[in-house]
């Protein structure tokens, strides 16, 4: 029932054929299809998408263009390259909108309560979008769903499908209940102190935390070295707010955007208000393969739980500070996910941020698994 391919080629036409050739013939009754292009492709995403409605019969196609692209074991970037995979749903198993207002919910009228009966919604947000965090609350009203996705960024106004070609809001599709997947988010960065509090602030100017100047906390949980210059370590050295409630640990990151050292402020890329959490956190290679690696365990161990004949399929949305800039090399971080899983069909992109639940994170990878 989920079947993918992924391949790069010398233009638009070789890459979406001969990731058409690699496609395993699908079920007869599939009728929804995923497409992710790189931005080689941006141009001629629309014939790429119409290439794969012809070939499979497929109607319903819901994708976007990434900044980069990956499949099973594979990443593609700086290439002319196409990854897709083909589904199954049930009966009014799914609904493609292109605007938040149109998500709507298929299946029953009435919006399910129980976390594992909630409707999925995989959402394509462009970076460019003035009302994005609206939107999202839309969306997640509407459908009463999970929200899981990323960012896009392009120069083409028309880069996302959902259905008809779209641009500079949001997209997706929503997932019926009936529609088994369990999903999972992976850090990419690890925390380098202790969670404070906020205790003045102004908009995304952070004054004061814990009774001293917020740039003197900072200094002290980066430690000696890296403070004698933060602008050059502001590349890697990150804020995060810690999501309240979470039993997890979760947080979101936000980079540093500037420093005021005669004052002891620090700006940062979000709003921020007194008694807020915030720690201070690192862009961490070795961190974020085990963070991956426990991921993966926990997804598959879950997703056994549930399924009656395997892993089905996976959709994935990783960070483009992820990839070969954080786990060293082409296809690493794919390699990993196929080490844990094995060959599962496999679709997804490397976004400008991405999205779990209702929140916007960084440097994170988001995993949905279809079981």
């Amino acid at each position: 029932m989920f079947v993918s391919a992924s391949a790069s080629g010398d233009d638009w036409r070789h890459a979406i054929d001969t990731a058409l050739d690699r496609l395993p013939p699908a079920s007869a009754a599939a009728n929804l299809g995923f497409i992710y292009v790189t931005e080689v492709l941006a141009s001629n995403f629309t014939e790429v998408v119409e290439r794969a409605r012809a070939e499979t019969g497929i109607a319903d196609w819901v994708g976007a263009v990434g900044l980069g692209v990956c499949g099973t074991g594979a990443e593609y970037f700086d290439e002319a390259a196409v990854a897709l995979m083909v589904i199954e749903t049930p009966p009014g198993g799914h609904r493609l909108f292109e605007r938040a207002g149109d998500a709507g919910t298929p299946g029953p009228a009435s919006a399910p309560t129980q976390l594992g009966s909630l409707p999925l919604v995989v959402l394509h947000a462009d970076s460019n979008n003035q009302n994005l965090f609206e939107d999202m609350e839309t969306v997640s009203q509407v459908t009463g769903g999970y929200l899981v996705g990323g960012l896009t960024a392009s120069a083409r106004p028309d880069h996302q499908v959902a259905g008809g070609f779209t641009g500079g809001g949001v997209s997706g599709v929503v997932l019926a209940p009936e529609v088994r997947l369990v999903t999972a988010l992976s850090q990419g960065c690890a925390p380098i102190g202790d969670v404070h509090r906020i205790d003045m602030a102004e908009e995304n100017i952070v004054i004061e935390i814990d009774g001293r100047p917020a740039l003197d906390v900072l200094r002290v949980d980066v430690g000696e070295v890296l403070a004698r210059d933060l602008r050059r370590a502001a590349g890697y050295i990150h804020a995060a707010l810690p999501v309240a409630g979470s039993d997890t640990g979760d947080y979101v990151v936000r980079n540093l955007i500037g420093f005021d050292e005669e004052r002891g402020l620090i700006a940062i890329a979000a709003p921020v208000s007194p008694g807020d959490a915030i720690m201070f956190v690192s862009r961490d290679a070795g961190a974020a393969r085990a963070d991956l690696g426990a991921m993966l365990e926990k997804l598959k161990s879950r997703a056994g739980a549930m399924a009656e004949g395997g892993i089905k399929g996976a959709h994935y949305i990783s960070c483009i500070a992820r990839g070969p800039n954080m786990f060293g090399g082409k296809n690493a971080e794919l390699e990993l996910v196929r080490g844990t899983l094995g060959d599962v069909p496999l679709v997804g992109m490397y976004a400008n941020g991405e999205i779990s639940n209702d929140r916007l994170y960084s440097y994170t990878g988001v995993l949905t698994l279809f079981v």
